[in-house]
């Protein structure tokens, strides 16, 4: 991926979870919020050839601000040299997870079923997000961020008038982004995530997008409908706290 690429998918992800607040310090996001999504309150290099000459910075902003310092690097070996010192600060990394990219074309074109989309999310699909089988605290807050999102649109699936399945994509930078995919668990299996992901493609296609991403944490089993609706990793990182 070429260094332009990075760095708008960078700033597309960040700005689709609208955190509190974002600086840019020595080449890096760095994104500050309390809320409990990690990508929101966690720095990132918007290149993959940055050396640790910025440490020092972001850690004082977060901790001017009484937040813990927190990294999320991609692990790639141009950035080596970064995890080498945050190793030696005393950071360790967790939370393995995936970014994958996709055509649009393709994605809308992935599968059919009935998908309603909308500009804010309604009682019924926060219902999802934040129901049985999630943590009710954590969906809240999900919910709430990305409702801030400066442009996005939220997806609902189901069956005889009720929400049984949810996402969100967020448009920025020239990227389609695709969060927070859920389903009651009661109701998997029947399809409606593979409608929202081509429901959501559809609406990137409307804007003239060709590009599509999402985040999927390592030992997700959605990564198999990903791949199967042509999402290929492009790196994996950690966040280092």
């Amino acid at each position: 991926m070429r260094a332009a690429d990075v760095e708008s998918l960078e700033r597309a992800t960040v700005e689709g979870v609208a955190p509190a607040e974002v600086a840019e310090v020595g080449g890096w996001l760095v994104a500050f919020d309390d809320g409990t999504i990690s990508r929101s309150k966690s720095a990132v290099p918007l290149r993959h050839d940055l050396g640790p000459d910025a440490l020092d910075e972001i850690e004082a902003a977060y901790r001017s601000r009484g937040r813990a310092p927190a990294f999320r690097l991609a692990e790639v070996p141009t950035l080596d040299p970064v995890s080498a010192a945050l190793a030696r600060r005393g950071y360790a990394v967790r939370q393995a997870t995936i970014v994958k990219t996709g055509s649009v074309e393709k994605l809308a074109a992935f599968s059919e079923g009935s998908v309603g989309l909308l500009n804010k999310p309604d009682d019924a699909w926060a219902a999802v997000f934040a129901g049985e089988g999630f943590d009710p605290v954590d969906g809240a807050n999900r919910v709430a961020a990305f409702s801030r999102s400066p442009d996005a649109v939220f997806a609902a699936a189901g069956e005889d008038g009720a929400t049984r399945a949810v996402g969100i994509m967020t448009f920025g930078y020239g990227w389609g982004g695709i969060h927070g995919m859920r389903t009651a668990p009661a109701h998997r299996g029947k399809g409606y995530a593979g409608a929202i992901l081509a429901a959501l493609g559809r609406a990137a296609q409307a804007r003239g997008l060709t590009r599509v991403f999402l985040d999927v944490e390592e030992a997700n089993p959605a990564r198999s409908l990903y791949r199967a609706a042509g999402f290929r990793s492009i790196w994996r990182y950690g966040y280092w706290r």
